[in-house]
């Protein structure tokens, strides 16, 4: 009998572990033990009197297939596009995927004048280091502003041009007041991981969550935790300025390069509506609304709008999303 239940406390204490949440460890700045699914290797330079270390993960293409090079989000880094990078590789694309500096694994220099065209540049110039010459550039989020500002940098490099929920389909200074970066580090160093959750699952999933919902918030929860707090809500604070001081929508008229966008027109995504200016009552983040605005400013472009999906198709729905990103690369192939 006393075996029993010992077994039977063993069980139960198996069963508890199992069901507790697990603690996300912590992370530093440049996510040093946090582990992408493709090797990362490091381009390093000089900028703005810094020597800076951008990393990146890139898979070589098969045949003549083109390189798609994948641009991240604010929130995130290269380890979310991993199906899309399997999916490319599949079809025999090459994939370059990198981490812009003061993002994911890359530089956090807390002493930088962030700008997109400072990252465009970076991200040209680590494309020439590997002899890209010509890429599909795709750009989800904040990576579709910084996208867009490399297609009007480097036509030449860019074969086309993929906007995947991009913010900066508005001018934001527009409709809401400016704010230092004092006031983003102060909301950075008051982030929790309960918030981080809370803001992704009501803003980004329909109030859904899962798994891999949530595998997307550990490096957040890691850095919150982590050594580096304080460098991270800095850096980030100072990524903020550029969305709203440097738009990219009123030069989309001279993009000279095929132009497709992906909108999941769930999506409400903007910047700055909880500080408009006095007397504004314009609903930002309308992706309903905003791509097919978009699309008619761009001279050759496409617009594929997915219903009832929100600010990442590409991870809550990647089925329904590769169907429509075959289409925009012009590639038919079966999956």
């Amino acid at each position: 009998m006393k075996q029993i239940l010992v077994l039977l406390g063993l069980i139960f204490f198996a069963c508890n572990l199992l069901a507790a949440p697990q603690k996300v460890p912590a992370y530093d700045a440049i996510l040093s033990n946090y582990s992408y699914d493709f090797d990362v290797k490091y381009y390093n330079f000089s900028s703005q009197g810094q020597q800076l270390k951008m990393a990146y993960s890139y898979l070589p293409a098969k045949g003549d297939k083109p390189v798609i090079t994948l641009l991240h989000g604010k929130n995130f880094n290269g380890h979310y596009w991993t199906a899309t990078a399997n999916y490319l590789q599949k079809l025999g694309y090459g994939v370059l995927i990198p981490d812009q500096i003061g993002f994911g694994k890359s530089s956090k220099p807390a002493d930088y004048q962030f700008s997109f065209a400072a990252l465009a540049q970076h991200t040209h110039a680590l494309m020439t280091s590997l002899n890209i010459k010509r890429s599909v550039i795709l750009g989800h989020s904040m990576g579709g502003m910084l996208a867009s500002r490399f297609a009007l940098m480097y036509p030449q490099t860019t074969e086309k041009l993929v906007l995947l929920n991009p913010i900066g389909l508005e001018n934001y200074l527009q409709y809401v007041q400016y704010k230092d970066t004092d006031f983003f580090y102060k909301n950075e160093l008051a982030k929790t991981p309960a918030g981080v959750k809370a803001y992704q699952q009501k803003n980004y999933y329909d109030g859904k969550w899962n798994s891999d919902y949530a595998a997307l918030t550990d490096f957040i929860t890691g850095q919150i935790q982590g050594p580096d707090k304080e460098q991270v809500a800095w850096v980030n604070a100072k990524t903020y300025d550029m969305i709203f001081t440097q738009p990219v929508i009123t030069e989309f008229k001279n993009f000279t390069m095929p132009v497709s966008l992906i909108i999941g027109t769930r999506d409400r995504t903007g910047p700055g509506r909880n500080w408009k200016k006095q007397g504004v009552d314009y609903e930002l983040g309308r992706y309903d609304k905003l791509g097919k605005a978009a699309a008619a400013l761009i001279p050759d472009s496409e617009l594929f709008e997915l219903a009832d999906l929100g600010h990442l198709p590409h991870i809550e729905d990647f089925e329904r999303f590769k169907v429509v990103f075959s289409k925009a690369l012009k590639d038919n192939n079966d999956s």
